[in-house]
């Protein structure tokens, strides 16, 4: 059993060695390739700096050209000058909200759950006294509660 184990731990001890292996080379390449990679960084824009070596003119980007500011501003003013009709106002998007609103808005469904739950249970305490041997209705209703 002994010299099986040992077999076995040569031959991962062997891809081990293979593996650390095929990563150094990895990692040369990778070396030399960040060497030779100097040559394709980014070239800079020059957007508000002139440049003096010739080489770094090619770089500069044009001044920007400004827009025809007058056109806009006269749109704005004949739309603002245009009457819109309202056609129909909503009066209770205008009133302000209740500060609680949302906190109603955010249990109504859970409401909803123990209003049926109310109901149910009011359905099954008929039942139960009914079947008690109250039989008239109207003695019911005007009984007092015993719990």
């Amino acid at each position: 059993m002994t010299e099986e184990k040992i077999g076995s731990l040569e031959e991962e001890a062997l891809k081990r060695k293979e593996r650390l292996q095929a990563l150094k080379r990895k990692n040369e390449e990778s070396k030399e390739s960040k060497s030779d990679g100097a040559e394709n960084l980014p070239k800079p824009k020059f957007r508000s700096y002139k440049p003096q070596d010739e080489s770094l003119k090619n770089n500069v980007i044009d001044d920007a050209k400004p827009g025809d500011v007058e056109a806009v501003v006269q749109e704005q003013l004949d739309a603002a000058s245009s009457k819109v009709v309202i056609e129909e106002l909503n009066i209770s998007n205008l009133a302000p909200r209740k500060p609680d609103w949302d906190l109603k808005r955010d249990i109504a469904k859970k409401l909803e759950i123990l209003e049926r739950r109310t109901q149910k249970a009011i359905a099954e305490e008929v039942r139960a006294r009914l079947k008690q041997g109250q039989q008239d209705l109207a003695a019911y209703v005007n009984a007092p509660d015993k719990g």
